[in-house]
């Protein structure tokens, strides 16, 4: 059996396709060993880390940081029993011939091709080729120079046309005679001549001193003449061109995103209804909840509580948490709430959901939306953990927004988003007070919830964040 076992990338789940190399955390001749991380990668999904099938030695990587891949070719190969001798000949790589040797072509010194590009040298002297066709074998021609010699890859001939014969001499014509230019006086022939504070005026206006006709003694360029100068040239026109712009491909989780949002946006016939909500006591009992001991190590935020009032208001309005299913004809309404909270990170948004939300505890609910947070800005959230949501929250409010009109999640039925919490002059008890409030809004698919029931379910989440203590005492 050979020692020499080839990794190919594993399908990654969701029926993926491809994945990006973004980085490989091993070298050619190091030692891993069994489940080390050898390779990160990006999918559709998320950036994940491969480890190894086998422990060993690296004698091969396939493909580059930033090659693409598809799922089920080689990317790293590793000798299984390094301890075990010289490989035999199954198991080394491919030698190249004498014969590709021989014609692998020496680049030349004067004109040569960029190193690193097709037919530019490579390291070793080398003729670096397209990787999968071999190097060539003739010998590519230079077109004519001026001085009748041409120029091949390997070594320079001389033309074989013979010279011209002694009794034909080529005889040059003289040049004709032209008048002499007359001096331009705006330029300088020699050192310019100004002071420091003028050189330093100048640099400051962008002039070229060169440029100007000193007025001063002996020639000298004065301030007056900077300025003057200054003044006359017209403002450069605008360059609209290539140069100043930047291409972005789309692809990995940026690319999923896109072709997600627009299979929601042109699918799901969206409503977003709007409601501002007095958050005051919210932000009182959230000072409670950080002084309990149970609390003290996690870190306590709004969402939190916006979490616990979205689970509590589905109980109340169960089909708010369904899904329409156009290949049955049926929606399909689930006992189960996994939540999906929307997070930006560097490869673009992505919505991980923490599993059955509604039967964990406040505790427990903080617990996962800390390490839910943390591993979204890692960049290494699983694909698992973004698959099956049912319902999400967007916090639009952490870049300072009042609030917005999110998209669906495909396959959901309702997204809420949450406002930036601001002090607002607000009537409380019939009385004008600074309280703090924010902007709840609800998008919901309009093929499953009617707008009572939007409504009522958007109703329930302000009431709850309205009076926590009481909403919970109340509905549980």
């Amino acid at each position: 059996m050979s020692r020499i076992k080839e990794f190919t990338l594993p399908d990654l789940g969701e029926g993926l396709t491809e994945g990006e190399i973004l980085s490989w955390l091993v070298k050619v001749g190091d030692s891993i060993e069994l489940n080390q991380p050898i390779v990160e990668v990006e999918t559709a999904k998320a950036a994940v880390e491969i480890p190894a099938k086998w422990a060993g030695v690296v004698t091969r990587i396939f493909h580059e940081a930033g090659s693409t891949v598809e799922v089920g070719a080689p990317i790293v190969a590793i000798d299984t029993d390094p301890s075990g001798g010289p490989l035999s000949d199954g198991d080394k790589l491919p030698e190249p011939s004498a014969e590709s040797l021989a014609a692998v072509e020496i680049a030349p010194e004067e004109g040569s091709v960029e190193p690193g590009l097709i037919g530019g040298p490579a390291p070793g002297g080398r003729t670096a080729v397209l990787v999968g066709y071999g190097p060539r074998t003739t010998s590519a021609k230079r077109r004519p120079r001026s001085n009748g010699t041409r120029t091949d890859r390997a070594t320079t001939h001389p033309d074989p046309s013979p010279p011209a014969a002694a009794s034909d001499p080529i005889v040059a014509a003289p040049p004709a005679s032209r008048p002499a230019p007359e001096p331009t006086p705006s330029a300088s022939t020699g050192p310019v001549l100004a002071k420091p504070p003028v050189r330093k005026l100048a640099r400051d206006l962008g002039v070229d001193l060169t440029t100007i006709p000193g007025s001063g003694p002996m020639g000298s360029v004065t301030r007056d003449d900077v300025q003057r100068a200054a003044a006359t040239p017209a403002p450069a026109a605008a360059v609209y061109d290539t140069a100043r712009e930047q291409r972005i491909p789309v692809k990995g989780v940026r690319k999923l995103t896109a072709e997600n949002m627009v299979a929601s946006a042109f699918t799901a016939p969206h409503v977003t209804e709007f409601l501002t909500a007095d958050v005051t006591r919210t932000m009182k009992a959230l000072d409670k909840i950080r002084a309990r001991p149970e609390f003290r190590d996690l870190k306590v935020s709004p969402l939190l509580l916006v979490a616990k009032a979205v689970l509590l208001a589905v109980r109340r309005h169960p089909m708010v948490n369904s899904t329409w299913s156009g290949a049955t004809g049926e929606i399909v309404v689930k006992d189960y709430v996994n939540l999906g909270i929307a997070a930006a990170t560097e490869r673009g948004l992505i919505v991980p959901n923490v599993k059955d939300a509604g039967r964990l505890s406040l505790r427990e609910l903080a617990e996962a939306l800390n390490t839910l947070v943390q591993v979204a800005k890692s960049g290494k959230t699983p694909p698992a953990d973004m698959s099956g949501g049912t319902l999400s929250i967007t916090n639009v409010g952490v870049f300072g927004v009042d609030t917005g009109t999110p998209i669906l999640p495909p396959g959901e039925s309702a997204i809420l988003a949450v406002g930036v919490i601001r002090p607002t002059p607000w009537v409380h008890k019939d009385k004008i007070k600074i309280r703090q409030v924010t902007t709840l809004a609800l998008s919901f698919d309009h093929r499953i919830i009617d707008g009572e029931l939007g409504s009522k379910f958007l109703r329930d989440i302000g009431a709850f964040l309205t009076d926590p203590e009481a909403a919970l005492l109340a509905w549980t």
